[in-house]
C-alpha cells in the first residue's frame, strides 16, 4: 500500500484488506473451499441416496427393481417417505415365490402334455475315507464302526 490513508480510516487495517489493483489470496480461497465443499456433499447426498439400492442389490431381482423405482421417486419429487420406504423394503428379504409357482407351472404344463415325469435322480455315492479334521484327530466312519457320514464333507461331526 503505497498511497496514503484517509484521515479517518484506522491506521491497523486486517491482513485480509487488500489494496486497489492487488489479489485478493483468502476470496480465491474461500471459492475454492466452497466449491469442494458443494461437491463433496454433492457425492455425499448422491451416494447416501443409493443406499437403499445397494443394499437391495444382494436380494432377489424384483425387490431390487422395486427399492430402485422408490429411491428415483424420492429422487426426483424430494419426498423422503419413498426413499425410506426403499430402504426399509431393502432390509427385509422377502420370501421366494417364484421357484414354487415356476415348479407347479412346469408339473402342470408336463401333467397336461401326457408325459411321464422325470425319474428321481440316483443318490450321489461318497467316498467313505478316512480324513483328519482340522484337530488332526481321524474322524468316525462307517468302516471304524462309528455313524454314516454326512454327504457335503463325509464326516460324522457336521
Amino acid at each position: 500500500m503505497t498511497e496514503p490513508l484517509h484521515p479517518a480510516a484506522t491506521h491497523h487495517l486486517p491482513f485480509f484488506v487488500t489494496a486497489p489493483g492487488e489479489t485478493d489470496w483468502l476470496f480465491i480461497s474461500m471459492g475454492i473451499f466452497v466449491l469442494l465443499a458443494v461437491i463433496g456433499i454433492w457425492v455425499f447426498y448422491f451416494k447416501l441416496h443409493a443406499l437403499p439400492e445397494q443394499m437391495a442389490h444382494r436380494g432377489q431381482k424384483i425387490q431390487f427393481e422395486i427399492v430402485a423405482v422408490l429411491a428415483l421417486l424420492a429422487l426426483f419429487t424430494h419426498n423422503h417417505l419413498f426413499w425410506v420406504a426403499g430402504l426399509l423394503l431393502a432390509l427385509i428379504p422377502l420370501p421366494d415365490f417364484t421357484t414354487p409357482l415356476t415348479s407347479i407351472a412346469s408339473s402342470l404344463d408336463r401333467i397336461a402334455a401326457g408325459a411321464a415325469p422325470d425319474a428321481p435322480a440316483p443318490p450321489r455315492r461318497l467316498s467313505r475315507r478316512r480324513h483328519k479334521s482340522r484337530l488332526g484327530r481321524p474322524t468316525i466312519s462307517p468302516s471304524n464302526g462309528g455313524p454314516d457320514p454326512c454327504w457335503s464333507c463325509s464326516s460324522a461331526r457336521c
